[in-house]
């Protein structure tokens, strides 16, 4: 009787051991599923961003030398490139919340909203599962 209750024991303890060390390597794969598309999202956006800001380097090379050629000197057309790309920072620092910080956490939201959704569906699906092995 005691060998039945002894093993019972230790073979429930090797269970839970086995289920706690399942779940944790569950909940650390969810975290690098999660980890995986935050980086994914942001090095787009770092890849987009780099990309603009070349464009807008050729395309301020390619005013100041039309520029310069129309005016006959480099340096009027360069200023004025220059002159146009800082009226450019003002009204990008002046519209930043409008033009940048909403866009991105709308961004953001949208994707963590996306996440919760998902999270969500897979619990129904677990439930509705459970439930038919019930019935």
């Amino acid at each position: 009787m005691e060998d039945n209750f002894s093993n019972y024991f230790s073979e429930t303890g090797k269970v839970a051991r086995e289920y706690v060390e399942t779940r944790l390597d569950l909940i650390k794969l969810q975290a690098a599923g999660k980890l995986s598309k935050a980086l994914g999202l942001f090095f787009s956006l770092i890849m987009a961003f780099l990309l603009f800001f070349f464009v807008v380097v050729f395309l301020g090379m390619v005013v100041g030398f039309w520029i310069g050629e129309m005016t006959n000197s480099y340096t009027i057309g360069f200023s004025c490139a220059a002159g146009f790309f800082i009226v450019l920072l003002a009204l990008l620092l002046l519209f930043r919340k409008s033009l940048i910080q909403r866009p991105l956490a709308n961004l953001l939201a949208a994707e963590l909203v996306e996440e919760i959704e998902e999270m969500d569906e897979r619990r129904e699906e677990k439930k509705a599962a459970k439930q038919a092995q019930n019935d």
